[in-house]
């Protein structure tokens, strides 16, 4: 079975004057929200232009409310903080390249260098924590996009809601691949010494010339394993997330990097086979015809294999595992080596009953 004469592969162009650097797309086509697609053509008069570097931009959201609800059963919460909209980590496989249709801007190109800041995510987080009546269940935050992005560096959004969460002594599950986290290793190991957090690192492939390629700003493998090393050293517990499983791709080193990350000091580890929502398929397929252009449509067949023969299949219950043969034996082989060296497939409860408001300054402690 070929899937490849049937894949859109023919994404608009990216503008000639832009010089990309670092950037996983190439293109930035119109988002499936707009009823209008631009693109850039010759005019013929063949003046040459200046080209300039494509930069990242940062704006500012001010929103009323900071915690998304959610219902999915596939997911095990049903609540997260997302502090930034977009990430420079440039992914080009990222599930979350589609939210920014949302916004009127491309999953492309516009998603990893027109990032939204959210600067009182800590604030709203405190007046949505201290409401009468909030029931505390575990808060996710890293689900869409990475808190730990690189202009977390400058803005410290996420510090500011670790602070929070702290002080109200709230639980979280935390999951990045950015190396900004060792930052707050101070915050995460207070929390974990009160078993309020889980941390997960995201660890797609132990190859450095491929990960620079697929995640052109994030961190490299071995940087991430070092995330992994001083976070279990902290005492936090370290779950490292194989996801997503690239067939054809990524797929051959699962068992490696398992090993790593258990060598590392992870408790736990939790696989997900690459999914392609939306504007993500077209955009890896052009990935992959630019990059691996003699392995494109064995990696194509293999993920749409795991699918259905489509490329993604967004139900819920197979969304997050994909189906058929080979979806088996992946999970088969996910769990023979998870149980060979001894990793969880989940990590301890988080301890739901510490929560409370803090008091405000001035207030007077309750005695009782």
């Amino acid at each position: 079975m070929s899937l490849a004469p049937n894949l859109p592969f023919d994404l608009p162009p990216s503008d000639p004057r832009q010089r990309l650097r670092a950037r996983g797309a190439a293109a930035n086509p119109a988002g499936r929200f707009e009823p209008y697609a631009r693109l850039v053509e010759p005019d013929g008069w063949e003046i040459a232009e200046e080209e300039k570097l494509l930069r990242t931009e940062v704006s500012l959201e001010h929103p009323k409310t900071i915690i998304t609800r959610n219902t999915s059963p596939d997911v095990a919460f049903d609540r997260s903080v997302n502090p930034y909209r977009g990430c420079e980590h440039g992914c080009v496989y990222c599930y979350a390249r589609p939210t920014h249709g949302y916004l009127g801007l491309s999953a492309g190109l516009d998603f990893e260098t027109r990032i939204v800041a959210k600067p009182e995510a800590p604030e709203l987080l405190a007046r949505e924590l201290s409401k009468r009546g909030y029931a505390v269940a575990p808060l996710a935050i890293g689900t869409a996009t990475d808190p730990y992005q690189p202009i977390e560096a400058e803005r410290g959004i996420m510090r500011g809601l670790l602070e929070v969460l702290s002080a109200f002594n709230h639980p979280l599950c935390l999951t990045t691949r950015g190396a900004g986290v060792l930052r707050d290793l101070d915050l995460l190991s207070s929390m974990a010494r009160r078993g309020l957090v889980h941390l997960g690192i995201s660890l797609t492939t132990l190859d450095e010339e491929l990960a620079r390629k697929m995640e052109p700003r994030a961190p490299t493998p071995q940087t991430r394993l070092r995330m992994i090393r001083e976070a279990a050293r902290a005492g936090i517990p370290v779950r490292v997330m194989a996801a997503p499983v690239i067939p054809g791709l990524t797929d051959h080193a699962l068992e490696a990097i398992l090993t790593e990350a258990r060598r590392a000091g992870a408790k736990a580890a939790h696989m997900i086979p690459l999914r392609l929502p939306h504007e993500v398929a077209p955009l890896f397929a052009d990935w992959l015809a630019r990059h691996y252009p003699l392995r494109a449509e064995k990696v194509l067949n293999a993920v749409a294999a795991f699918r259905g023969g489509k490329l993604n299949d967004p139900r819920f219950g197979t969304r997050m595992e994909g189906e058929g043969t080979e979806a088996e034996l992946l999970a088969r082989r996910f769990e023979v080596s998870c149980r060979r060296l001894s990793l969880a497939a989940d990590l301890p409860a988080l301890d739901c009953h510490r929560f409370g408001v803090p008091p405000r300054p001035g207030e007077q402690l309750e005695l009782f």
